[in-house]
Order: C-alpha cells, then sequence, then structure tokens
C-alpha cells in the first residue's frame, strides 16, 4: 500500500445501532482519497490524547514522528473496520462497541460513547485481509460483536451463488443487528448471555456441519475465538490452513 499521511476528519453523526453498539459518522474532503480494498478494511484511528487534544503527524513517515512525539502530546492509537465509505459524499462510517465506563472501556469505546457532532480524529487506511480465493465454493463467518462491522460489509458485497454461513456470538437479541440476507447467506446469531465469552459460538461450530466443496473461512473477535476456531478446522476438520483467515480483534483479559 503507498504511503500515507494522516487524515483529519470531523464527526458529522453519531447513532446508537444498539444498546452496546454506536455508528460515529465522520467527513472531510480527504476521504476521497481514502484506499478502500476490502470489506474487513481497516482504519487507524488517530485519537485525541488524555488531555483532550489532537496532534497528527504531517508526514508519510508518520509512525516514527508520532513516536517522537512527547507522551503529552501523542494521540491515542486504535484500530476500526471501516462499515461504510461514501467517496461522493466524502463520508466514513465505524461502528463502535460500547463498554460503558467501567475498566474494560477502552480509549476507542471511550471516545465514542462521548462523541458529538463537531468532534475532530485523524484517519488512515490500514489495508483489508478478507480475500477468498477464486475457488471457493462456500465460507464460514465466525466472530463476536467486535467483529461484526466486518462480517456486515463481507455479506454487503456476497457473491451471488456461494454459500456463507456466519456464526455470531453476542450478549443477547439487544445487540443483534439487521444484516443482508438472502437464499444463499444462513445467519445464525448465539447468545452467550452472562457465561462465559467463546464457549458458545465454539460450541455450535463443533456441531455445525460443514458443506461439501472448497471452503474459505474468515474468523476474528477476541483472540482466543479466532485461534481456537482454526486450530479446530485444522485439526479436527482437516481444513488446510491456507483456506483460514483468523484474527484476534482484542484480547479478554485473564480473570
Amino acid at each position: 500500500m503507498p504511503k500515507q499521511i494522516p487524515m483529519m476528519v470531523t464527526v458529522a453523526g453519531v447513532r446508537r445501532l444498539t444498546p452496546r453498539m454506536a455508528r460515529v459518522t465522520v467527513a472531510g474532503d480527504e476521504l476521497r482519497g481514502f484506499q478502500y480494498v476490502g470489506p474487513d478494511q481497516l482504519a487507524r484511528l488517530f485519537l485525541p490524547n488524555a488531555s483532550g487534544e489532537l496532534t497528527l503527524p504531517v508526514t508519510d513517515s508518520w509512525w516514527p514522528e508520532m513516536c517522537a512525539m512527547p507522551e503529552a502530546v501523542r494521540p491515542v492509537l486504535r484500530n476500526y473496520t471501516v462499515r461504510r465509505l461514501d467517496p461522493e459524499a466524502a463520508e466514513l462510517d465505524l461502528d463502535f462497541v460500547l463498554h460503558g465506563s467501567g475498566e474494560h472501556a477502552g480509549p476507542g469505546s471511550s471516545w465514542a460513547e462521548n462523541a458529538q457532532v463537531g468532534d475532530k480524529i485523524g484517519v488512515l487506511s490500514d489495508g483489508a485481509d478478507y480475500q477468498p480465493p477464486p475457488d471457493t465454493t462456500w465460507q464460514l463467518l465466525i466472530a463476536d460483536e467486535s467483529a461484526l462491522p466486518a462480517v456486515a460489509a463481507i455479506l454487503d458485497q456476497a457473491p451471488t451463488g456461494q454459500h456463507i454461513i456466519a456464526l455470531l456470538e453476542v450478549t443477547d437479541e439487544t445487540d443483534e443487528l439487521p444484516l443482508p440476507t438472502s437464499p444463499d447467506i444462513t445467519v445464525r446469531w448465539i447468545h452467550r448471555g452472562t457465561g462465559p465469552r467463546n464457549k458458545p459460538v465454539l460450541a455450535a461450530l463443533h456441531e455445525l456441519d460443514l458443506p461439501e466443496g472448497t471452503p474459505y473461512i474468515w474468523a476474528a473477535g477476541e483472540s482466543t475465538l479466532a485461534t481456537t476456531t482454526r486450530r479446530h478446522l485444522v485439526k479436527q476438520r482437516g481444513i488446510p490452513k491456507d483456506r483460514i483467515y483468523f484474527c484476534g480483534y482484542w484480547r479478554e483479559a485473564p480473570s
């Protein structure tokens, strides 16, 4: 990917999608040049620091430039999935899982919880990884809340005639999002309730009858979910490693 310079954008809208997810729309003329390469496209976000100030790097050597900033000035850096990019309107949608104000609230969640129209952040395209090989005949998507924006974008762009199964773990029915539907798409929402994270969706995976044909598996979310999914599919199901993409978007702290 060509070198880039972080773009300053402005919050144009904030709305709740569910009690625990917010969509923040940012706008700025520079977004017309945002490099979008796939449905699980990541955006690197430069958020205001603890003092509420935002200073962006100004060159395409942004990483060493940012590292050289005094800690009191340096912005907070986080990656989030682009849910929607509209180059003509120069707008970009980012969906955030909200964790309230407790110990589990990270910088991204805390910022989104309090975001208001007119607020500023920086964004930078950070690539995408969803790449089903041309010989794929069916797909399996496994995710938790943190990967729902990517799953939704993947289903938006789903090829006609290819069966896609999505196993999606959330807390309860209030976390379910409207997703694209078609005869080729099977979405199964799995509720963990107050129980342990990852176990319900992994149990559903173990019980799943996989289709015949050539698969492509995309698994993302909490780190253990992604790695355990891959291990099961390779060791118990005989899926070749090169047919599986897996990524830990975040890691649950030990209890």
